[in-house]
């Protein structure tokens, strides 16, 4: 004779045929997703990862910057110019245009007192006149050409005489030659480039 749920609970048999199914299916999603502890469940064992039996590497550490010395930068500023006339004027006159031109420049009235400048100063340019007491243009250019220290120091010679105009082609090494009155124009030009190049060799 088949097995017959009594009357009274036959009412339950549908819901219950679906609660169990769907609780065993919530069951099934849960443990998936690692909810263990909600249903108390333990986790499963986790997995080595393969990494893990190897040594640790160092981290490679920043670099430390090394301290050093003091770098000796050459210096972006014009040397002196030396103005050497025996002229008052003519000296005002030099050192007004150079000194509106942003130069330093210092003054001599003959080629004695331009010697002992440039024994406590070193000059970028030297502009001297030729015709002076005590010690002429000719005798200073040929004391500067013949000194070690100054042999290197760029020359402008400037004269209102024609005829010793025409003997500075006998001397060597000068950067030029300017009648009075001289061109301020040309003359600066001349005397920036010959400062510039001083400087870059100092």
């Amino acid at each position: 004779m088949p097995f017959e749920l009594p009357e009274y609970l036959q009412p339950f048999l549908l819901p219950l045929l679906i609660a169990v199914p769907l609780a065993v299916l919530i069951w099934i999603i849960t443990v998936r997703r690692g909810d263990h502890r909600d249903l108390g469940v333990p986790p499963p064992p986790a997995r080595p990862h393969p990494d893990a039996h190897r040594p640790p590497v160092a981290e490679p550490s920043p670099a430390v910057p090394t301290r050093v010395g003091p770098v000796a930068v050459a210096s972006s500023a014009r040397l002196p110019l030396l103005l050497v006339d025996d002229s008052a004027v003519v000296r005002a006159k030099l050192l007004k245009l150079f000194k509106e031109a942003g130069y330093e420049a210092q003054t001599a009235k003959d080629g004695t007192e331009a010697l002992e400048l440039m024994a406590k100063t070193r000059f970028g340019v030297l502009l001297t006149d030729l015709e002076m007491p005590n010690m002429d243009g000719f005798e200073l250019i040929k004391s500067v050409q013949g000194s070690m220290e100054t042999e290197d120091l760029p020359i402008i010679a400037i004269t209102g005489h024609e005829e010793l105009h025409a003997r500075l082609h006998q001397i060597q090494g000068l950067y030029g030659m300017f009648h009075k009155p001289w061109n301020d124009r040309e003359l600066l030009k001349r005397v920036e480039a010959l400062a510039s190049m001083r400087r870059a060799l100092a």
